[in-house]
């Protein structure tokens, strides 16, 4: 089973090679997509000096011409993958990628292919306006769609390639989780969790008061507009069909 992994990238020099580091040692077959939005810094750099030395037997290295945001990132990586599972992955350490291995085995255990996995975040390290606006949305997540999840925002979702290369992600910015949760939703998806590692960075890209409303707006428009419904797929790739390995 090949598990792919997104990480959209964007002025991230002093860590983006100790991720793929890290990347390197976890325990599966990972296909790694780095996609750099348009650094300014010397993170391409870096990564072309990476690619030399081929830590993966599957990677794609791409980059934007300008910035556009996470979502556009999320977006051009999802078109490169071809793993059976696949995840995103920040760039700033902030999550540790030796849990993907237990993503990877919540799932299986499910013995269910209409599964999405979810990592949970103890938020406790967070600052405090952060903490209460991951809480405020994924509170507003389980009473518009009915679920019972503790932590929408996360980076750690781990879905079948089918799904994810059907994601429509029309966020550019943040807001690209909340529509990802929602169409998981929409698309009957069950969304199971595991607890996983985190140290929040001091200095954070994402603001509360920024991103926190398209966030809102896009929990808002998913679930009052069309719904996200998934194209039944090839007879050999659909994912009532499936089993897991």
């Amino acid at each position: 089973m090949r598990i792919s992994v997104v990480i959209p990238v964007y002025n991230e020099e002093e860590t983006v090679a100790q991720v793929l580091e890290s990347l390197s040692r976890v325990p599966l077959n990972l296909e790694i997509v780095v996609v750099d939005d348009a650094s300014t810094d010397r993170t391409w750099d870096i990564l072309q000096e990476l690619r030399q030395k081929k830590p993966f037997d599957t990677y794609h290295y791409v980059r934007h011409t300008h910035n556009q945001g996470k979502g556009a990132g999320l977006r051009t990586g999802f078109s490169l993958i071809s793993g059976d599972l696949v995840t995103i992955q920040d760039a700033d350490m902030e999550y540790n990628p030796q849990d993907l291995s237990a993503l990877v085995c919540r799932w299986k255990d499910a013995g269910d292919a209409r599964v999405v996995v979810y990592g949970v975040r103890d938020l406790t390290p967070q600052k405090f306006i952060t903490r209460w606006g991951n809480h405020f949305l994924t509170i507003v997540t389980n009473i518009l769609y009915g679920c019972h999840i503790h932590d929408m925002e996360t980076c750690y979702k781990l879905m079948p390639g089918v799904l994810a290369r059907a994601l429509p992600m029309e966020g550019r910015r943040f807001e690209i989780e909340p529509e990802i949760t929602a169409c998981v939703i929409q698309a009957g998806y069950t969304i199971l969790e595991v607890p996983i590692s985190y140290t929040p960075r001091k200095a954070k890209k994402l603001s509360p008061w920024r991103d926190g409303w398209p966030a809102l707006a896009m929990l808002l428009r998913r679930r009052f507009g069309k719904p996200f419904q998934l194209v039944a797929p090839t007879t050999e790739n659909a994912p009532e069909k499936q089993t897991v390995p």
